[in-house]
């Protein structure tokens, strides 16, 4: 038995790198649909926030800190403006958020990092997001994902209390 769930362990695992993998690649063709614009200074970057990071047209990725993602409920597919000014920091602004849904699910601890179980379909979320709403390993859970496309990150918006 023991055998068997770490057969089906490993197969989750695998099906999750795969689908990351698809995913990453429809994020860098929606970050080239915002080529370079002519019109913006040389400091400003329109791209298409990937769950975790800023990816600009040219595939190249920016951080975004955690606590601004998770307070801003950055939805993998939105689409932002980063300025970067004299001093090297990086100013983030939503300019078109994508269509979302909202799912509710079970939260869950994997090594360090945190997930969303939505009848069977894990979605990754931010620690700065499970800190900031104090929740914990079994506590429901709403969150926003993409109404279109596949994604592996949800952001948290609330925990339900039963």
């Amino acid at each position: 038995m023991v055998e068997i769930k770490q057969l089906l362990d490993s197969a989750e695992s695998q099906i999750r790198k795969a689908k990351s993998l698809i995913f990453s690649g429809e994020i860098e063709d929606k970050a080239k649909e915002f080529l370079e614009n002519d019109h913006l200074p040389e400091n400003i970057i329109e791209g298409v926030f990937d769950g975790l990071d800023f990816v600009a047209p040219g595939g190249k990725k920016y951080p975004i800190a955690p606590n601004y993602s998770s307070k801003s409920k950055l939805v993998t597919g939105d689409h932002l403006k980063l300025t970067i000014l004299e001093d090297g920091s990086f100013v983030y602004k939503q300019i078109n958020p994508v269509e979302r849904e909202k799912v509710i699910g079970v939260l869950e601890s994997v090594s360090d990092d945190w997930q969303i179980n939505v009848e069977g379909k894990l979605y990754n979320v931010l620690t700065a997001s499970v800190t900031y709403y104090k929740a914990k390993t079994g506590d429901k859970i709403a969150a926003l994902v993409p109404a279109e496309g596949e994604s592996n990150w949800a952001a948290m918006d609330n925990v339900i209390s039963d």
